[in-house]
């Protein structure tokens, strides 16, 4: 079961005052203890065996807060890491292979663009998806125009797991995406780009209650 709200994704690249894995495996830990309870390793740049250890660092950290931890594509780094499963990127590893290599006791998200794909991801046995781009935003420009609050109506209406808006989620943005039936949101800058992280998060809070 799904029971997270706030799905905070990485990417070392936002961090103020440094980009290294050890500043990243330090704002995940203030978000973490300021109430993130959902956090995805992604950085695809990273080679296998820095990835790795990376998430290995992480999987320490969301240990001791109770949160769950996802890994970008890679079950192999998500099983030797003890992570509690894994996000399939629309053109990475297929959902049925990901549910198949991790069994039962993991879960697996899936990012869709449209209302097809997002049917495709629940039909393909996926825990859970987020969809998007809402709002413009730098990150996720390759995918695409913002889809809008209309689309993600749409999209949660006609799936019935768990959607998470991303894509210029911001605080003041996200009443309006529950409102139109997302069951948390996905983001990665409004936490990870901010000099105060646990403010930032605390303003999240604010919004949606436990995250």
């Amino acid at each position: 079961m799904i029971e997270f709200r706030l799905y905070l994704i990485s990417d070392r690249q936002f961090i103020q005052g440094g980009s290294d894995e050890s500043a990243l495996a330090t704002a995940i830990e203030t978000a973490c203890r300021a109430g993130v309870r959902a956090v995805q390793i992604r950085e695809k740049d990273l080679d296998a065996r820095p990835r790795y250890a990376l998430t290995q660092t992480v999987r320490d950290i969301t240990s001791r807060y109770e949160t769950k931890l996802f890994v970008n594509d890679r079950v192999d780094i998500a099983l030797t890491t003890g992570a509690d499963g894994v996000h399939c990127p629309e053109h990475g590893i297929s959902i049925p292979e990901a549910k198949r290599l991790l069994g039962r006791s993991r879960h697996v998200g899936a990012s869709t663009h449209s209302l097809e794909r997002a049917r495709e991801a629940q039909r393909l046995g996926a825990d859970f998806i987020t969809f998007g781009p809402m709002f413009p935003t730098p990150s996720k420009m390759a995918y695409g125009p913002p889809q809008g609050l209309k689309a993600l109506a749409d999209v949660a209406s006609s799936v019935t797991i768990p959607v998470f808006a991303i894509g210029g989620i911001t605080p003041a943005r996200t009443a309006a995406c529950l409102d139109h039936g997302a069951a948390g949101v996905a983001l990665i800058s409004a936490v990870l780009a901010m000099d105060d992280i646990a403010g930032a998060v605390d303003a999240f809070s604010k919004v949606m209650g436990p995250l």
